[in-house]
């Protein structure tokens, strides 16, 4: 068999935190590229550079490595919602940043957002337990901020931050699919100034 032109030489010895990056970066180009059924472990281990046994040594099998990028991709997000919030102690600006971490997820280099929302496995148990707890956590922390400046209760937070990260999801990926047709910029601050003319409706103890 001849490796495709993109794979990677083969024979460097990598550290072993380094050669899983390595593996990860493969497997995420074959997983959006084919899907994860389609998806085959000879292909990213040839994509990678290295032999079937280097992959199976750093990961048992397929859903293993997939499991492991959903973990790094969800990650990301949450740290991207949490930076966004506390970039700012202005409220507006916070769901405007809010919004934005939403929209750079799923414009970022990779396709990363298809293994976090549209993945072919979100009914496996697993994977379904993962993105529900993403979704959650980022509502949390958008939770936090509505309860301590507004005069909402705990409850009311809750669902309200839980319909937040609904709609920035359902509308970043919705942008996406349109392919930029309106600019990313004015896409974001579009959907921002909706949830903020909601969100501003209950009294605020901080603008």
């Amino acid at each position: 068999m001849t490796a495709p032109s993109d794979a990677r030489p083969r024979g460097t010895r990598l550290p072993r935190l380094a050669r899983r990056r390595q593996l990860l970066a493969a497997a995420q180009e074959v997983f959006v590229a084919h899907g994860y059924h389609a998806a085959a472990m000879d292909e990213i281990a040839e994509r990678a550079g290295v032999s079937k046994p280097v992959l199976y040594q750093h990961f048992p099998g397929k859903l293993e490595l997939y499991l492991a990028l959903l973990e790094q991709h969800s990650e990301a997000l949450v740290e991207k919602q949490r930076e966004a919030l506390e970039s700012t102690t202005d409220n507006r600006q916070r769901v405007t940043a809010s919004f934005q971490a939403y929209f750079d997820f799923v414009a970022g280099e990779g396709e990363a957002f298809r293994l976090v929302f549209e993945s072919d496995l979100r009914n496996l148990p697993a994977v379904r337990e993962k993105t529900e707890e993403t979704q959650q956590r980022c509502a949390e922390l958008i939770g936090e901020v509505i309860r301590q400046d507004t005069s909402i209760s705990d409850r009311e937070a809750q669902l309200l931050s839980v319909a937040l990260v609904g709609m920035a999801e359902t509308s970043a990926r919705h942008w996406l699919s349109t392919q930029g047709a309106i600019p990313k910029e004015a896409a974001e601050l579009l959907v921002a100034r909706l949830a903020w003319r909601g969100i501003s409706g209950w009294d605020l103890t901080r603008s």
